[in-house]
Formats: C-alpha cells, sequence, structure tokens
C-alpha cells in the first residue's frame, strides 16, 4: 500500500525544513507537487523527504540550488554527458597533480577530497528518483 500524499505542513515536519524553504524550492524546480486538493492545496508525495535530504547535502557541498535544479531536471543523455566531463576533470586534475610543485599538492589534494565527495553524494542518488 502507497503511503498518503503530504499537506506542505506535513512534508516540512517530516524533512525537518520550514513551508518557507518548500515553496522555494517549488519555485525553483526542485520540487513538483504531486496533485492539487480541490481547495487547491498542493500534496506531495512522500518520497520527496528523500530528496529534501539530498538537496540539503549537495548544498552543503557548495552546490548553488540552481544548478541541483538543471542536474535534477536534465535528462539522462545529459547525465551521461556530466559524467564524461567530470570524468575528463578528474584526469586533468590527476594530471595536474603529478605535475604540480610540491606547493600546491595540498590545494590539489583539497580539490580532490571534494570532488570525490561530490561523486559520492551523487551515488546516492536513487536509480528511481523521479525527475521533475
Amino acid at each position: 500500500m502507497t503511503e498518503a500524499l503530504l499537506k506542505i505542513g506535513e512534508l516540512g515536519a517530516r524533512a525537518e525544513v520550514s513551508t518557507r524553504t518548500i515553496d522555494h524550492y517549488t519555485s525553483i524546480g526542485l520540487l513538483a507537487p504531486a496533485q492539487r486538493t480541490a481547495g487547491n492545496y498542493r500534496l506531495y508525495n512522500p518520497a520527496d523527504v528523500d530528496l529534501i535530504h539530498l538537496i540539503q547535502r549537495l548544498e552543503a557541498q557548495g552546490i548553488p540550488l540552481e544548478e541541483i535544479a538543471t542536474a535534477l531536471n536534465s535528462s539522462p543523455r545529459d547525465m551521461n554527458e556530466v559524467l564524461a566531463r567530470l570524468d575528463d576533470d578528474l584526469r586533468n586534475l590527476q594530471s595536474v597533480t603529478e605535475t604540480a610543485p610540491v606547493e600546491i599538492h595540498g590545494l590539489l589534494n583539497i580539490i580532490a577530497t571534494r570532488v570525490h565527495s561530490l561523486i559520492a553524494v551523487a551515488m546516492q542518488l536513487p536509480p528511481d528518483l523521479p525527475i521533475l
């Protein structure tokens, strides 16, 4: 049996965010109501709690909300292009690290750690995450 849809306040309570946050996420395309009631209340899927947590993790990594929205709204083909560019960038970073002066190795290691952290977050995306 599927869970009932959630009103915005219920979604906010479950995700531990304000209704203003949900309004903002909806306005920039990060969230979309599953449907509206006869009284025009927005109803959200319970899975949106996980989506909100994912958005928060990505934002904590320094990714702007607008870029997160673009990524979530991209087609699988677009995502393959993004992964290919990421692979190229990682190879370039590795090449630069190998030939860089010792003085900047620490900075390059911080960048590499950040990239790997972002990849780890991306790998946590559920395969059935609905694309808005």
